[in-house]
């Protein structure tokens, strides 16, 4: 009776899982990566505060919106606390101010997109891709 009033467990789970093929960006190293990797395909980087009421919802409102093949672009997770040093990083290389959350669209090695917040999920990324 409870499963049914309150929704399996195992339907909750599969809910939260990820769809989005993330890279997990850990290194500064990696920003030159990106910069090359952005000749051929487009780069995203997500920074995300695991602290933030506001980035979760919105990274969560991103996961659900987010419908492209593994193959057309490279989709970065910044835990911003985590990995301070290249947070900062990544707003010196791209020349953009650091705000959280924040999707940063990296093409041909410059940043042609980039915002913040809630307006994250009115980027239009097919734009992009």
């Amino acid at each position: 009776m409870f499963n049914n009033l309150f929704g399996k467990k195992e339907a909750k789970e599969k809910k939260e899982e990820s769809k989005i093929p993330w890279i997990p960006l850990t290194s500064i190293e990696q920003l030159d990566e990106i910069k090359e990797n952005s000749k051929g395909r487009t780069q995203m980087i997500f920074k995300h505060s695991t602290t933030c009421g506001i980035s979760r919802m919105v990274l969560n409102m991103f996961g659900r919106g987010f419908n492209f093949a593994e193959n057309r672009v490279d989709l970065y997770y910044l835990d911003l606390h985590s990995f301070r040093e290249v947070s900062n990083e990544v707003a010196h290389t791209f020349q953009v101010f650091h705000q959280s959350p924040q999707l940063l669209i990296i093409w041909n090695g410059v940043v042609v997109a980039h915002d913040s917040h809630g307006a994250i999920t009115d980027i239009d990324l097919n734009s992009y891709i």
